[in-house]
């Protein structure tokens, strides 16, 4: 479940409420360990979702940095390279005819 948390911070454009609430939500699951709670339990899980959303804005804004803002394409295309090579590594090959 925590792969699909990804840096949200220092990005132009700013990550947009969506993801952040995505990663709030991932990290929510993961520590509960539910991926849907049962009917009792929605009400706190959708708490905490919100809570840790809005300390994730809190935190987003609150962070200071120098470093120029990163390309979320160029960061999609390295991550498309990491992915293809490290499912590259584990195709089974083909055999010799």
């Amino acid at each position: 479940m925590c792969r699909n948390i990804r840096v949200l911070y220092n990005f132009s454009p700013p990550a947009t409420e969506d993801e952040v609430q995505a990663a709030a939500l991932q990290y929510v699951r993961k520590i509960s360990g539910y991926t849907k709670p049962s009917q009792a339990n929605q009400a706190a899980f959708e708490a905490a979702v919100a809570e840790v959303a809005r300390i994730s804005h809190t935190l987003l804004d609150s962070l200071v940095t120098q470093a120029p803002p990163r390309d979320r394409d160029v960061m999609a295309q390295r991550a498309r390279e990491r992915a293809a090579k490290r499912y590259a590594l584990n195709t089974p090959s083909t055999p010799a005819v």
